[in-house]
Parts: C-alpha cells; sequence; structure tokens
C-alpha cells in the first residue's frame, strides 16, 4: 500500500509541476511509457500527450493546485482516490475520482478519471 500511496502523491505532484523539464523529468519516472490517461474531456496515450494535458489543465486553471480529497483505497495493482483543483488555501472548485492501474515495473500505467464537481460554464 505505501508504494502505491507514494505513486499517487507523485501523481497529484506531476500535475503541480509548472516547470516543463521538471514535469516531464516527473513523468518519466512515474508514468510508463505506453502509459494511458482518460477523463470525460481528455484523452492522452503516451507521455507526450500527457505532459500535453496536464499543460493544457494548468494554462485553464492557472494558480489553482491539485491535492488529495481524501485516502487512497488501493488493493492489487489498483488505487482509487478523490482529487481537488482550488486554490492553494481555498476551497475546491473541481473535485475528481480517480481510478490509476499500476505496471509490472511499479509505474502508472492507465488512469480513468471521473469529473464529480466541475465549474459551471
Amino acid at each position: 500500500m505505501s508504494d502505491i500511496r507514494d505513486l499517487v502523491e507523485r501523481y497529484i505532484a506531476v500535475w503541480n509541476e509548472t516547470d516543463p523539464a521538471a514535469r516531464r523529468a516527473q513523468l518519466d519516472a512515474l508514468w510508463a511509457e505506453d502509459g494511458s490517461y482518460v477523463d470525460p474531456l481528455a484523452v492522452a496515450e503516451g507521455r507526450e500527450a500527457f505532459d500535453a494535458t496536464i499543460g493544457a489543465v494548468q494554462a485553464q486553471f492557472p494558480g489553482l493546485v491539485f491535492r488529495l480529497g481524501g485516502a487512497i483505497d488501493a488493493h492489487h495493482h489498483l488505487a482509487r482516490f478523490t482529487w481537488e483543483l482550488g486554490p492553494a488555501d481555498g476551497e475546491a472548485l473541481v473535485v475528481g475520482f480517480d481510478v490509476a492501474a499500476v505496471s509490472a515495473d511499479g509505474r502508472i500505467q492507465t488512469v480513468h478519471g471521473f469529473l464529480d464537481k466541475v465549474p459551471a460554464a
């Protein structure tokens, strides 16, 4: 469980890394080369696409930060967790729920995301 908790915490940290080179280095260490990400608004196949997705989200929500929204529930190679996006010291503007699968080499292989709370258009 501690290994998966560490992976999830590093996953959240990648979403908050605004320096492109540092983010890519963290992503390369964390994410399987052929890893995939899918949520209601995005599909990213591979590290390049996932990195671009994070950059686009950061551009859309400048200055906001991701944080875990509660405990991480994990078994075998799977983890589910709630996350929040908002001001560092304020109420969450966006809340989501992700399920991550870890590959045999200990990297994140897939993330399936769901949005529970989104700002009004």
